[in-house]
Parts: structure tokens; sequence; C-alpha cells
């Protein structure tokens, strides 16, 4: 894989969250990226363990997760291309979480030593990397009030409709169809109930004419109904540099 490509999706993201101008970029062009190929459902870095290096998710997607003494599982985000998820490691050197394929993926790993280098070295490029972590914390408010204060429904229908606007940066959403590679007990995780509710839940959707969750994809039924039955304000995702 060529690093144009390996490259292009972060910087896409960076300089819509962060104006970066061309010594910055080229710096960035100039990170030593191990790319290696990883099976869905495998661990890239879990909880307890002390990596050296940052991963970039160059295809696929990951999800970030805790689970309890007693095994069940909490999903606390879902990662994208162009995404360095585990960035918090540079300076919090023990994972308190794992980090998860969701299906078969394609990564870049950063050693820390490169990205302590290049954040050194260019200010600015330390800044983007920081407001990015400080969205993923607006990600996780966001998520907390998701689970804990909407009904059901509209808790699944808030991640599609945060997941499109992710994925439109990275010019992979269609108008009407996203990538959406959650299993019933995935979706299960990630909104705080059982699997047979979200099944329920994805029927209830889908019945409604709002959206249909099938086959690894979302596809949105009726945009109107849509906005009525989760408002949706993507100010948390801060994906104007200036505001």
């Amino acid at each position: 894989m060529d690093r144009e490509t390996v490259l292009a999706s972060l910087l896409r993201r960076l300089n819509t969250v962060s104006k970066l101008d061309p010594a910055d970029i080229s710096a960035i062009r100039s990170l030593p990226i191990a790319v290696r190929h990883w099976e869905g459902g495998r661990a890239i870095v879990s909880d307890g363990e002390r990596p050296k290096d940052c991963c970039l998710i160059i295809e696929g997607f990951c999800v970030r997760s805790k689970t309890t003494v007693r095994g069940g599982r909490q999903i606390l985000s879902i990662h994208i291309r162009g995404e360095i998820p585990d960035l918090q490691s540079l300076h919090l050197q023990t994972m308190d979480h794992d980090l998860i394929t969701l299906v078969p993926s394609t990564l870049g790993f950063i050693s820390h030593a490169s990205l302590r280098a290049l954040t050194h070295a260019r200010p600015s490029v330390a800044d983007a990397l920081w407001r990015d972590t400080l969205i993923d914390a607006a990600m996780f408010r966001e998520w907390i009030v998701n689970v804990g204060q909407r009904p059901a429904p509209a808790r699944l229908a808030h991640v599609v409709m945060e997941l499109r606007r992710r994925l439109a940066v990275t010019k992979r959403a269609e108008a009407a169809a996203i990538e959406f590679p959650l299993t019933q007990e995935q979706i299960g995780e990630a909104l705080g109930i059982t699997p047979v509710h979200a099944n329920r839940i994805i029927k209830q959707l889908r019945q409604d004419g709002i959206v249909d969750v099938s086959k690894g994809q979302v596809q949105v039924l009726d945009e109107t109904k849509l906005a009525k039955f989760a408002p949706f304000d993507d100010r948390y995702l801060h994906l104007d540099p200036s505001a």
C-alpha cells in the first residue's frame, strides 16, 4: 500500500478539524508507519497493556470498550479510517480499556518515539492531535447522554447520524446509506441494552420507515422522519476548525 493511501484519511481528518500548513503536512508524511492487516474481532491493544505505538485506522472499523468483572461489555465509541483512537497512550502509559477491530482492517502503527519527535518539532501538529483528543472526549460526553437519557430507539438513530456525519468527512458515506458493521449483540453493547431489545428496536425503526439496519449497512428510509425522531446537533464533533 502506497504512503499516499495510508495517510490520505488522516490528513483529510486533521485538515477538517485543524488547519495544517504545508510544512506540517510534510512532517506528517515523513512519519514511519508499519502497515499491518488485522482480522475482525481481534484486540489491537487491551486493557492493562503498555503499548509502545499508536494505531492509525487506514481501512476498517474499530470499537473502544470496557468489560466488567462479570463479563459485561460496554462499547464506548466507534472508530473509522483516518482516526488514531489510542492517541492517549502517548501520555497514559497503561491502557484502561480495549481497542478491537469490528471487521478485517488495515492498520498503521506509529511509534510513540516518532510521534513525540514530531510533536516537539512541530507544535502546530501537537495542537492538531490535542484538538483531536479533545473531540474524542466530546464524543464520550455525547455517548453518555445518549445511553443515559434517550429512549433506546433514539439512541440507535443518534449513533447512526453521528457515524454518517463522521464517514462523510472520509468521503465514505452516501446520502442514504452508510457502512454499519455491528452485530445485534454489539449494537446492544453500544446502547446499553440486550441483544433481544436491540433486535426489537431495529425492527421498530424499519417498520416506522425511519432506517433499515441490515447486512452491515444502515439505509435511511426517510430523512425527515429521522431528523424529527432523534434531533442531531453535530457541534460536539467540532468539524469547523474556526469554531
